[in-house]
């Protein structure tokens, strides 16, 4: 057995750079959001950052649009000089959702390898911010293809602090998403963080994670009316639903169990 029960640390998505300046919980804000602002907030607890990779596939089919590894590297350096408490970065990965590579005209295989040169370059260009490795695919071989191309390239996954996992958010109901977890365990994958995994991933597989966000409760809060005693006609905004349900969610997820060489696989 190793280590004790504990839970996953989850980091509640915000498209508001200025929650940073107050919120007491992890939080997970997108690169779009904040490579404009001009007056940046200080943290005051820790927060991750994505790098938009999603919208940049989807809405451009690439990465041309966005900043070069240069210029996002200069960015993240300005999050950590002048917001702090970062404590990681997504790379600009590529993502293999079907939608996403019909899109970009590449195949899974192509996605991975710039997956991984991407990470490779923010590396040499900046070893010393604390970028994290992704392992994208779409079929739980393209995951473990994706891993032996960071083994080929001399990463070691099983000292990573974080690994992020993507590519899983919009197939939660599945338990295909679960196997691919513990086929990424099975391989020695270190401590995985799942991105936009929602409550019902979280509750069949968030032990087997180290880390997760998740924005939905925005969505959540589009379908429901307004929390009582707040004044406006949507709590899309709203941190204090945002929260709200952040402690529902965290208090959803199962702890830990203490791991073992061979967990169960998910149904």
């Amino acid at each position: 057995m190793i280590g004790s029960p504990a839970r996953v640390e989850f980091f509640l998505g915000t498209h508001q750079p200025g929650w940073l300046r107050w919120a007491q919980v992890p939080l997970f804000v997108s690169d779009r959001r904040l490579r404009n602002v001009r007056r940046l907030p200080r943290a005051t607890a820790r927060w991750a950052l994505d790098s938009g990779g999603f919208t940049e596939l989807s809405t451009y089919g690439g990465w041309d649009r966005g900043p070069t590894p240069a210029g996002y590297v200069a960015a993240v350096r300005r999050y950590c000089d002048e917001v702090g408490q970062l404590a990681w970065a997504a790379p600009q990965d590529w993502m293999c959702e079907p939608w996403i590579v019909a899109k970009t005209g590449l195949s899974v295989l192509e996605h991975l390898r710039r997956t991984v040169d991407n990470y490779l370059r923010l590396r040499d260009l900046a070893p010393d911010l604390p970028f994290a490795p992704v392992v994208q695919g779409w079929q739980r071989d393209d995951y473990l293809r994706c891993v032996d191309l960071y083994v080929a390239a001399g990463v070691d996954l099983t000292r990573a602090p974080v690994v992020g996992l993507g590519s899983v958010c919009r197939r939660q109901a599945t338990g295909e998403a679960g196997r691919i977890v513990d086929a990424l365990r099975a391989a020695g994958v270190g401590c995985l963080h799942g991105f936009g995994i929602k409550v019902l991933g979280l509750r069949r597989y968030g032990r087997r994670l180290g880390s997760a966000d998740s924005m939905a409760w925005s969505m959540a809060a589009r379908r429901q009316p307004p929390l009582p005693g707040c004044a406006h006609r949507s709590c899309a905004n709203c941190p204090r639903f945002a929260l709200a349900w952040r402690r529902a969610v965290v208090a959803s997820i199962p702890a830990h169990e203490p791991l073992t060489l061979f967990d169960p696989e998910v149904a």
